[in-house]
């Protein structure tokens, strides 16, 4: 599955959530990543380029900070200009179909605001509605979205939680069993880069890659087991 990640951010050198992002992305050539604010400062955005992008692609990310409730200008520009008649809707539009579509917000408000009776009134699911639109006329499958919500108050645990959660957004099948996330995990873990493990790190990583594939063992056995009960 190849991954293109569409961001928008006007000052994205100083967003803390936003650096800490790009930095968790994996060094993996199935993802691809455009700054629409680093590429086309004059707004002039090169249409084909875009669109052949989108092509090649399995996964597209919309990941931007929410401003009014809505995106930054050049990304709403970028969708006016890319999904055009015949190539991402209308008759001859099927560019996009089966493609999946998420997004990841960065937030400055706290989680509670956005629900009914908050400051916010209406939640995220329903303030994306406009995306989720875009999703059906374009017949791209949406995911649920990644809010990160009031990123600098964050803990150190939480982040990292949050980076789990990001990378699995990106890369991970469009599969949300347990089975999957272990798959997903252990993989990740075993393409570990060893040389920048600290003394002691690969032991504990090999013990962690044990632990979940015996868990899963002992699972798939219980499950078996039910199995022949019923």
């Amino acid at each position: 599955m190849k991954t293109l990640v569409i961001i928008s951010h006007p000052d994205i050198m100083e967003s803390g959530s936003q650096q800490y992002l790009l930095s968790s992305i994996p060094n993996d050539t199935n993802i691809t990543v455009r700054h629409l604010e680093s590429l086309y400062p004059d707004f002039k955005i090169d249409v084909p380029k875009e669109q052949a992008l989108l092509k090649e692609h399995d996964r597209i990310i919309f990941q931007f900070p929410l401003y009014w409730y809505s995106s930054p200008a050049l990304l709403k520009k970028w969708q006016d200009d890319v999904l055009t008649d015949g190539f991402a809707y209308g008759k001859k539009g099927k560019a996009l179909t089966g493609k999946e579509f998420g997004l990841v917000l960065t937030i400055g408000v706290k989680k509670e605001e956005y629900q009914p009776g908050g400051r916010e009134a209406f939640s995220i699911d329903e303030l994306t509605k406009p995306y989720q639109a875009l999703a059906l006329k374009t017949k791209m499958i949406f995911l649920k979205s990644l809010p990160i919500f009031q990123f600098s108050y964050l803990t150190e645990t939480q982040k990292m939680a949050l980076l789990i959660r990001y990378q699995q957004y990106l890369t991970r099948e469009k599969d949300d069993s347990l089975e999957a996330r272990e798959k997903w995990f252990i993989q990740e873990l075993q393409m570990t880069d060893l040389s920048k493990l600290n003394e002691g790190d690969q032991f504990i990583l090999e013990q962690t890659v044990e632990f979940i594939e015996e868990n899963r063992d002992t699972i798939d056995e219980l499950k078996m087991l039910l199995d022949q009960m019923n």
